[in-house]
Order: C-alpha cells, then structure tokens, then sequence
C-alpha cells in the first residue's frame, strides 16, 4: 500500500513535467509544419509577372520581392555559356557564327534585375535536382529556340555524359542518360488542334485533343504561342479554315483568335495537369524587330544590330499579345509562371539571326544560339530554383 502511495505521489509530481515535455515537441511538431507549408506555398504560388521572394539566391536568404524580369542589360565578359561550335543540337537557322556572323559583342551580356542577383545557370546542378524527370517545351519554332538553348546548356556543364538526341518533325527529345534526365520538344504553334474536314484543313480554337495526352506526364512544362497567329496565307498558316464555335470561317481578328485559343489551352491546363507532379510555364511573347520605328530608327531593322537598346523601356511600347497572356493566366486555377521575357527582348535588337542563318532572307523573328534564350532559360533555372 505505501509502495502504491509513493508512486502515486511521484507520478502527481512529474505529471506537469511530462506534460510540459509533450507541449513543446508539438509546438515544434507544428512550428515545423508550418514552415514547411509555407515554404512550399511559397514556391509553388507563382506570380505572373514575375514577383516572387527570393528563398536563397546565391546561398544567402533575400526576402524582399524580386521582379526578375525588370532590369537592363549589362556587358558581362563571362558570357556566352558554351561555344556553338563544340554543341551539337543547334540548328542551322540558330547558328549565327557558323553562318558568318563576324560580330562577337552580342554574346557579352548579361541580364541584371534592379532589385536582386540571379543565379548563374548550372547545368550539373539542373540534372541532379531533375534527375529522372521529364521535360518539355510545347509551342512553335520560338519553343525550339528555347529547347536547343537548354540542351547546349546543359551539354556544356556535363560535356562528357552520355546523350541520345533524336529530331522529328512533332516530337523530339534529349536524353542525358547518366541522369534519366529527358527534354522535350513538341510541336504545335497554336497548342489548339488543326484537323483535316471535307473542306480542308480547319483550325478549331475550341478543342485541344491531338495528342496532348503526352503533356500530362511531364514534370515541367513550358508552352508558348503567339507568331503563328500572324501568319497569313494558307501555306504560311497552316490552314483554311477557323472554327470559332459553330462558325466555320475563312478569317477573323488574329488577336480575338489567339485569345480564344489561349483560352481554350488554359481550360486544358485547369482540367488535366496535375500540380503536384507538374510545374507549368508560359514561356511570354518573343518579339521581333522587322520595324526600326519602333526604337527610333526608322530606316532599320534588326540587320546590322550590335548592341542592345539601354535602360529598361522599349520605345515601341508593349505588344496586345503579351496583355493577352496576362489576363488568361490570371483566369486560371493552375498556377501558371508567366516568363515575362517580352521586354528584356525586345531591348535586344542585336540578337537576331538576320542575314545569318542556314534559312536564308532577313530573320529578325529567331534568336542567335548562343544568344538571348539563354538568358530565358537562365530565368526558367532561377524561377525553378526558389
């Protein structure tokens, strides 16, 4: 009895103790949980214009907010990330040096944020972060401009591994095998079906069925359209006829169209990607410099260009289709990053194929590699590494 009353008294005693004990491993528990959530919250509420708090860039913690995609250009002597002549994804139409371009200034420059560092582009560190993920660039030849840009990236960093690339006219791929690491390209330049009827080829902004099944199972996804939409006459464009709705037409506003088709794209994503497996990217509106009014030179375009335009407006103004783009991402349930690279490119004049490339005539729509979807993809690394 006393041996009971005793162990009664000493329980009675460290009951507060123990009590406290517990209190304080759940508070830590939840203090845990919590930044975990918000960490997580933090990453994957993604703003479109590019606002977002910078968690640790260059291993040390910003917490104020960051317009990655407001800034200027700057003369950097580090630049470009490989050589064109040692990467092998690099297409005719891309490949400015070997085409004969004798000016070399264009490589050397870097994008600056006004109010942050970004973090310079790691290849290796790309692959083990991704390792056995799926990557894929969906849209038009800007896409691929894109694609061949990461692959030599990444080759750069890793010039050693193992790779498989194989080039299709849809679907082409880059395997980085020691990593499983793929990267994607599939082509479709307005991401809503063109499908063949009796009266011809019709593109339909309504439905997106062919074969988009394939983007489901990716782990990042990168979409862009937009200059297919400007594109005029049936071999140019690539069809007929336009079903808007019921209406079976020859023509209407490409502006209106592009929205509608967008729209429909954005339904897709809302209905069918999955964000816990999948992060979503709109690869924003590449310009072009056919018209040198637009940056007070009227007699000009893109020819001929050998340094950027200073500070960090574009005279020209900006384009309907990127406010496009900004009032249907902010519609949508997914969260989708908008990579807002419209302005910072349309400050590079300079950066175009023009004369030199496999294609021939003036290109001032494509970009020279290396070049400016470099620095695109140097924001896709810094918006995928927060």
């Amino acid at each position: 009895m006393g041996f009971k009353f005793i162990s009664l008294f000493l329980l009675l005693l460290l009951l507060p103790l123990l009590t406290l004990t517990i209190l304080s491993r759940a508070d830590q528990a939840l203090a845990s949980d919590k930044k975990l959530h918000e960490s997580h919250r933090n990453r994957t509420v993604l703003a479109g214009a590019g606002r977002v708090k910078i968690a640790a860039l260059k291993g040390r913690k910003q917490t104020r907010e960051c317009n990655l995609f407001q800034g200027r250009w700057v003369f950097d002597a580090s630049y470009p990330f490989y050589d064109s002549s040692t990467c092998p994804f690099i297409d005719g139409e891309f490949d400015c040096l070997k085409f004969g371009r004798p000016d070399r200034q264009f490589l050397k420059y870097s994008w600056q944020p006004d109010s942050c560092t970004i973090p310079r582009f790691d290849g290796q560190a790309f692959l083990n972060k991704w390792r056995g993920k799926r990557v894929m660039f969906v849209g038009d030849s800007l896409s691929q401009n894109m694609w061949e840009s990461l692959g030599c990236m990444i080759h750069a960093s890793v010039p050693d591994t193992k790779t498989t690339f194989i080039k299709r006219t849809s679907v082409s791929s880059l395997i980085f095998q020691e990593y499983g690491v793929t990267i994607y390209l599939y082509r479709t330049p307005y991401l809503v079906d063109i499908t063949k009827e009796s009266v011809g080829r019709v593109l339909n902004l309504g439905t997106i069925e062919g074969g988009a099944d394939v983007w489901k199972d990716m782990d990042i996804l990168v979409f862009n359209s937009w200059h297919w939409w400007l594109h005029k006459g049936v071999e140019l464009q690539g069809w007929d006829y336009i079903r808007n709705g019921s209406s079976l037409i020859r023509d209407m506003d490409r502006l209106d169209a592009f929205n509608k088709g967008l729209t429909t794209w954005a339904q897709w994503v809302d209905q069918n990607v999955n964000i816990s497996q999948t992060r979503v990217f709109f690869q924003g509106i590449s310009p072009t410099h056919y018209v040198g009014k637009e940056w007070n030179e009227p007699r000009n375009n893109c020819n001929g260009q050998l340094k950027p335009l200073s500070g960090s407006t574009y005279p020209g103004g900006s384009l309907a289709a990127a406010s496009i783009v900004s009032r249907v991402l902010s519609s949508m349930k997914t969260p989708v990053y908008l990579l807002d690279i419209t302005t910072l490119s349309q400050l590079r004049k300079d950066a175009h194929p023009s004369t030199y490339g496999a294609a021939g005539g003036s290109d001032c729509s494509h970009w020279c590699l290396p070049g400016l979807p470099d620095i695109w993809n140097q924001l896709l690394y810094a918006a995928l590494s927060m």
